[in-house]
């Protein structure tokens, strides 16, 4: 099938990146130890006591998985389809014989992968010999991991496919970009559990799609969410991953236009 030929090749051109690979991991991990280390201090002067249902078991693992997934969802942002779109490259991407959304969407499912295998994995195997990390208390509760992870990736796809569509009325729409990287940062619960914030935060963030890109796939991995709550997390993600992509198709469909006026 040509997209999981395109998912192939995004793949191994992440492997080709053997330097890049390694000096992300390498940072990727001084920053999962660094992140570590003030949580275990936080919960060190709450004498243990847990935090929004977290206890430090749970933080610290939060923090390994945390940047774990940092390259799966792209969180530090992802300027592909923008920069094609501003150097006119994207007429050709929309005259191939494969929906625009999906021939982007394989190609980022393989860049992920290997993000994933180059970076995530290896920070897993760290956090299990250097801390006691919390593991899902079942098969049934890490299959849900696996689902909601790979949901969390799409939702993720879809709103960077969403903020690069600023290309078509933008000469120079990375600064919207870095705006919608920032917010994904800020509200994925990536910067600390959700769990922390008051609950008028939690509340307000919970309406949105962000929390479906790292929170929700953590909080099935320590059972934080079991029973009733995962099934309702999950539900959420299944909702999310409809809506983002019909936003974008919708976006899409109005970007073309605007580009076909111009004479694109």
């Amino acid at each position: 099938m040509p997209l999981v030929s395109l998912a192939r090749m995004s793949f191994h051109r992440q492997l080709a990146y053997r330097a890049a690979n390694l000096a992300g991991f390498f940072t990727n991990a001084f920053f999962a130890m660094l992140r570590a280390s003030v949580l275990i201090a936080l919960y060190a002067a709450r004498d243990g006591a847990s935090v929004g249902g977290y206890t430090v078991r749970d933080a610290v693992t939060y923090t390994g998985l945390g940047q774990a997934m940092i390259g799966w969802v792209a969180l530090w942002g992802w300027w592909d389809l923008l920069l094609q779109i501003k150097t006119g490259d994207v007429a050709s991407d929309l005259q191939r014989p494969i929906p625009f959304f999906w021939y982007w969407c394989a190609q980022d499912f393989g860049r992920a992968a290997a993000q994933l295998l180059l970076r995530g994995l290896p920070m897993m195997l760290i956090y299990l010999v250097a801390y006691p990390i919390t593991l899902p208390a079942s098969a049934g509760q890490a299959l849900a991991f696996l689902v909601s992870m790979l949901m969390g990736w799409f939702i993720s796809f879809c709103w960077r496919f969403i903020y690069s569509l600023a290309g078509f009325w933008s000469p120079d729409a990375q600064g919207i970009g870095r705006m919608g990287s920032t917010l994904a940062i800020f509200a994925s619960g990536f910067l600390m559990p959700i769990g922390f914030l008051p609950p008028a935060a939690q509340t307000a963030l919970n309406f949105t799609p962000f929390p479906s890109f790292v929170m929700t796939p953590i909080s099935i991995w320590v059972n934080a969410l079991t029973g009733p709550a995962l099934a309702g997390a999950l539900a959420a993600q299944v909702f999310w991953c409809a809506a983002m992509a019909l936003l974008a198709h919708l976006i899409l469909a109005s970007g073309i236009k605007r580009l076909v006026i111009q004479g694109g």
